[in-house]
């Protein structure tokens, strides 16, 4: 059976929204390589397609239009081969004078898609001056006509497409950013796919796979998450086994900086400020450093985190995507190991560490679901992580993974543990929670309620540790919850 369009809510109703406007719309779909773009606009748009283009990486103009025409022969039904135009204007006025004939006989909204632009839109190939010209000479004009254009390079998409100052200024009506999935919606999708592992597991495919719906697709029903990870990632021929070799170089130019970013994150498990990342990385500190960052967080590899009370430029980055992390942490250091390797290392050292690393990523991407459980989801808040040197004033330091901090003059102090049952806080660490919390008010000078919580994966043992201490516990199902959309 044919797989079915799972989740993606927002973006359905975007696009429905665009079928059903009165006026011409021209949508820009970006995201991440594998993450499911082609597939929506398919899916979402399947009865109302006329048109459909994908751009050929790496080929030159003559091949590119070869593809044109095969493309518009198949639209047009023709019974011959068409004659491949001689650049891109004479191929849109070919696309217009089909259009336009189609548009008279239909009373429907008509999309036209062009998939992989940045790969048809190559230097001098003059794609995106032709279709400027077609957009506003023509197309902009016809009330039943969508064109979507889609793709995985965001950070082109966005400067060529959505900022451009050109021809397309301000001509974009609707963009699509379309992200990795949710908890939530990467449940729905193996549910889908007859995969039933339990949030457990499937909270642990997630922090190794991430919300790629491609590499969640590949998980098998029957199969523990253990079983899978085995063979995606360590088996021989594994889908993922090599993916991150082609995955940055697919997005960017000259990604070996992309990935020396991405690989001095994976080392620091608290993030690092830009200085200290550019450092790590070897990068400079200006213009082409600050974009090789910006299409990275554009692309949702990376995302900065706030530090309370302190200026923006002192932010951390941290690695956002989990794929990346359990490449590095694991995959590439395993290549040569025998089958098993994930099985055999569940519950060692190693696998702890990586663990509690991950599941913090996985929570500091699903704030919204703990405010949510929390009670606060209406309350205007500001979150960030929180550190503090010891000095002169305050001799001890102390670290907070994530503090939320509210309009109600209350403040929760957050420390994520995934565990394998009920989290039991001993004496040592009711001291340090207690540590962390008595420095931050004195460091902070702060008047409001604080209330140290806890997202676990079973919730919290009661002890008598615990009891006094804890205000509040936010247990893993409540971070596969949907978002208001």
């Amino acid at each position: 059976m044919a797989p079915s369009l799972v989740a993606r809510h927002r973006e359905r109703r975007t696009l429905d929204e665009a079928l059903h406007s009165p006026q011409a719309e021209l949508i820009a779909v970006y995201g991440r390589r594998r993450v499911g773009k082609t597939f929506l606009i398919r899916q979402a748009c399947a009865h109302e397609i006329c048109f459909e283009l994908v751009g050929i990486h790496e080929a030159d103009l003559v091949t590119q239009l070869r593809s044109f025409a095969a493309a518009l022969g198949l639209a047009s039904s023709a019974l011959a081969e068409l004659t491949p135009p001689r650049d891109w204007p004479a191929a849109f006025a070919q696309l217009g004078a089909f259009l336009s004939s189609r548009l008279k006989r239909r009373k429907t909204k008509q999309v036209v898609f062009f998939d992989e632009v940045p790969w048809l839109a190559s230097r001098r190939s003059g794609f995106l001056q032709a279709f400027e010209h077609f957009w506003n000479t023509w197309a902009s004009r016809q009330p039943q006509l969508v064109v979507v254009l889609c793709g995985s390079a965001a950070s082109w998409m966005l400067q060529n497409i959505v900022r451009q100052r050109g021809g397309l200024h301000n001509r974009v009506t609707r963009r699509l950013r379309v992200e990795p999935f949710s908890l939530a919606d990467a449940e729905e999708l193996l549910r889908a796919r007859g995969v039933e592992l339990g949030r457990y597991q499937t909270a642990e495919l997630y922090m190794a796979l991430g919300g790629v719906p491609h590499y969640l697709s590949q998980v098998r029903p029957g199969e523990s998450a253990a079983q899978n990870i085995d063979r995606l990632c360590f088996a021989r021929d594994g889908l993922l086994r090599t993916e991150f070799t082609h995955l940055y170089a697919s997005l960017f130019d000259q990604a070996q900086r992309h990935e020396a970013v991405v690989r001095a994150l994976a080392s620091k498990r608290r993030g690092l400020t830009r200085r200290k990342l550019l450092a790590a990385a070897s990068l400079g500190s200006g213009g082409a450093a600050t974009k090789v960052l910006d299409e990275l967080e554009e692309a949702g590899f990376i995302l900065q985190m706030p530090r309370l009370g302190r200026a923006r430029r002192d932010a951390v980055y941290w690695l956002a995507d989990e794929y990346s992390l359990f490449y590095l942490t694991w995959i590439e250091r395993h290549r040569g190991a025998s089958d098993g390797v994930w099985m055999r290392r569940q519950g060692t050292p190693a696998w702890r560490a990586w663990s509690g690393l991950a599941f913090e990523a996985t929570c500091l991407k699903h704030v919204w679901a703990i405010k949510a459980a929390l009670g606060i989801a209406g309350v205007e808040t500001e979150e960030g992580a929180w550190e503090h040197r010891p000095d002169g004033t305050h001799r001890d330091g102390a670290q907070i993974d994530l503090v939320i901090d509210r309009a109600d003059r209350s403040m929760n102090l957050c420390e994520m543990k995934f565990s394998e049952a009920e989290f039991a806080i001993d004496k040592a660490y009711a001291r340090e929670l207690a540590h962390k919390r008595d420095v931050f008010r004195a460091a902070t000078g702060t008047k409001k309620a604080l209330f140290i919580t806890l997202v676990t994966t079973y919730g919290l043992r009661d002890n008598e540790h615990s009891r006094g201490l804890v205000a509040r516990t936010v247990a893993m199902d409540a971070l596969f919850a949907r978002p208001h959309l």
